[in-house]
This record gives C-alpha cells, sequence and structure tokens, in this order.
C-alpha cells in the first residue's frame, strides 16, 4: 500500500512566477521536496512551467489592497477565501512564506489546529522594522507558529529583537540553496591585472543601493566595466548619474534576465559586486555567483562574510571610495583573485537546494508528528 503523502499549504501573495528571487526559491525548493505533496497559492498571470513544481495551484481571487485604509477590509475578504480554502484542503502543515505580511496573517488566522512554520524571506522583517502595523502583523504569526524559520543567524536574531525574544525556542536556521545540478562552471582562469568585467544582478531599490557601484567606478584607478542587470524603480536615476560621472562607457544596463540566461552569462565576469546597505536575508545571487566561480566584492553586512566563507573583498557598505579601493585591489591581485575564484566554487557546494528541501522535509514531518 502507498504510503499517504503529507498535504502542505503554502503560498506567496503575487503573480505565479519567477519575478523575485523568493519566488524563484521556493519554485526550486518545493521541486526539491516531491515527498510531500504541496497545494500552492498565488496569483494570475500563472508562468505554466513555474507552476510545475507543485501538485495543485490555486490562483488568489481577492482583490488585492495591501497598503492605505483599505487594507484591514482586504485582509478580512482574504481571510475568507482562505479560510474556505484551508477547510477543502485539509493541510497537514501549512508553510507560511513571509513572517507577518498578508497570506501569512489569514493563514494565521484559519489554521485553527493545524501546525504553521513560517519562513522568513527579508522583506517581511524589514516592513516590521519600519511599520509599527507590519510589527504587530509579525508578532501574530510568530504566535501562532510551532516553527519559524530563517535563512541566516542575522536575520533570526532580527526576529527575536523584533518579538521581544518570546520565540526564540521556535526559531531555527535553515540555508537557503540552489540547484547546483544546474551550474557549469566555465574554464577560464584570470589572465593578468587591470581593468576588471564586474557585474551586478538584482531589483534597482534603495536597499541593494546599486548607486554605490556606479559611484565607486568613478572612483577606481583602473578602468573596470560594469554591467547592471535588473529592473526597479532606480533604473532612470542610475543609468542619470551614471552620465553625469562620464561613465558612458564603461556601465552597461541590462533588463532581468531568466535565471537560465543570468546563470549562462555569469562565467563571462571576472567578479560580481554586492550592494545591498541594508538588511539581505540570504543573498542567493552571492551563491549563484560563486557556484559559476566567480569571486564578490561585497558590502560587509552582518552575516554575509559568514555566507560567503571567505571567498570574497569586503567593503563598508553604502562607501563608494571602500569599494573602489576593494575592486582595484581585486584587478591587481590576479593569483589572488585565482585563488577566491576557487574558494568561492567550494563554498557554493554548501548550499543546495536538494540540501534544504531535505532539512525542511524532515522539520515538517516532525512538526506533523506533533500535531496536537
Amino acid at each position: 500500500m502507498t504510503p499517504k503523502l503529507l498535504n502542505i499549504l503554502t503560498g506567496i501573495n503575487r503573480p505565479s512566477g519567477p519575478s523575485s528571487g523568493s519566488m524563484i526559491l521556493v519554485h526550486d525548493l518545493y521541486h526539491a521536496m516531491p515527498e510531500l505533496h504541496t497545494t500552492f497559492l498565488g496569483r494570475d498571470p500563472v508562468d505554466p512551467q513555474w507552476a510545475t513544481s507543485f501538485d495543485q495551484l490555486i490562483t488568489i481571487s481577492t482583490t488585492k489592497r495591501p497598503q492605505g485604509p483599505a487594507f484591514d477590509r482586504y485582509l478580512d475578504e482574504l481571510t475568507r477565501e482562505v479560510s474556505g480554502l484551508v477547510e477543502k484542503i485539509q493541510p497537514d502543515v501549512i508553510h507560511a512564506q513571509y513572517v507577518g505580511l498578508a497570506l501569512s496573517l489569514a493563514f494565521a488566522r484559519t489554521a485553527g489546529s493545524i501546525p504553521i512554520i513560517a519562513l522568513a524571506h527579508g522583506p517581511d522583517v524589514m516592513a516590521a522594522e519600519r511599520s509599527p502595523r507590519e510589527h504587530e502583523a509579525l508578532k501574530e504569526v510568530a504566535s501562532a507558529t510551532a516553527v519559524i524559520v530563517a535563512p541566516t543567524p542575522a536575520l533570526a536574531d532580527r526576529i527575536d529583537r523584533l518579538t521581544e525574544h518570546r520565540f526564540a525556542d521556535r526559531l531555527t536556521v535553515l540555508p537557503w540553496g540552489i540547484p547546483l545540478n544546474d551550474v557549469r562552471v566555465a574554464d577560464h582562469p584570470p589572465v593578468g591585472t587591470g581593468a576588471l568585467a564586474l557585474v551586478h544582478a538584482g531589483r534597482l531599490d534603495e536597499n541593494k543601493s546599486t548607486i554605490t557601484a556606479i559611484e565607486a567606478l568613478a572612483l577606481t584607478h583602473q578602468p573596470h566595466h560594469l554591467t547592471v542587470i535588473g529592473h526597479g524603480a532606480l533604473r532612470e536615476h542610475l543609468e542619470e548619474r551614471a552620465l553625469e560621472l562620464g561613465l558612458r562607457d564603461r556601465i552597461r544596463f541590462e533588463p532581468h534576465l531568466p535565471r537560465a540566461e543570468l546563470w549562462s552569462r555569469l562565467p563571462n565576469f571576472d567578479a560580481l559586486v554586492f550592494t545591498t546597505s541594508g538588511l539581505e536575508a540570504f543573498g542567493l545571487v552571492l551563491i549563484e555567483a560563486q557556484a559559476h566561480g566567480l569571486p564578490v566584492a561585497y558590502s560587509d553586512l552582518p552575516g554575509v562574510r559568514h555566507l560567503l566563507g571567505g571567498a570574497g573583498v569586503s567593503y563598508s557598505a553604502g562607501d563608494p571610495h571602500s569599494l573602489a579601493t576593494a575592486l582595484d585591489e581585486m584587478g591587481r591581485g590576479v593569483h589572488w583573485r585565482t585563488a577566491l575564484a576557487e574558494k568561492a566554487v567550494e563554498n557554493a557546494r554548501r548550499y543546495d537546494i536538494a540540501s534544504t528541501g531535505r532539512q525542511l522535509r524532515e522539520l515538517t514531518l516532525r512538526v506533523a508528528r506533533d500535531r496536537p
């Protein structure tokens, strides 16, 4: 007799496709857990290829109103819709993605005796740090959970502080990962010293601080070139700033790329520039770059040095002068850069999505067994 698969309900309140690191992560994560039966709640439009990681994908019909005075009514409507789905699906465990955001609140208010594992992604914690309403929401979800999962000790510590240490025994660290089997490292050892081909990939917003990389390029002693890949509200401002600094020929802006295309491009660069200035939950792009043999010039945020395993060069977050110095050091040290590239590939092997999936599955099975 075939054993019954554990029934998991999860979801992210966004269009169902690879639009962000969190969406890509959950796609990889549940694909790595075929032993679980997963129902995912998302929104239209649905990317058919992306949806294949789930046994069932249900689109949320409640009109999304995450801001302003209509939020409370929106949350009530969403909670009623989720309540009906929970009753219909009868999950064994709920995985609440983003601690404290609307869909997780709806899960917390409708789960009843169904255990919840909350998974923090970073934007939820940042929202709780800047807004009293989001702070209260995070605490409400945390109080309804059996376990709160964070990808790094640094993020777990911030959640612990936000919840006044009331749920420290529920916090567990589970590092994220990428599908390492899909990575192909090009055989192109660094040649000579001088200008580097640099890449920055990610959202173009205040927290990612891409402006730091652009202003640093104007301060370097070597004519490094930078390719900025991504989209966001600051794209036009960043392009204007590059022109003001006379960097038209040294900075190239490209749109967001599907991961397969980004991965095919990464081996063509000498190093990744990571410029986040505030909270970074994990930084999947760091591991993606390392897996393809790229050393990283990174803003020295809590936890990032440990994540990279020493295979990078740090600089003071938000400081273009500090980044310019780091880039010139990398340009001069060809043998050092070769050693960093080798160490980067070795470090990335620690972050396989198969391992992440195995650990989350084991945690889910334990929580299900402990269900009252």
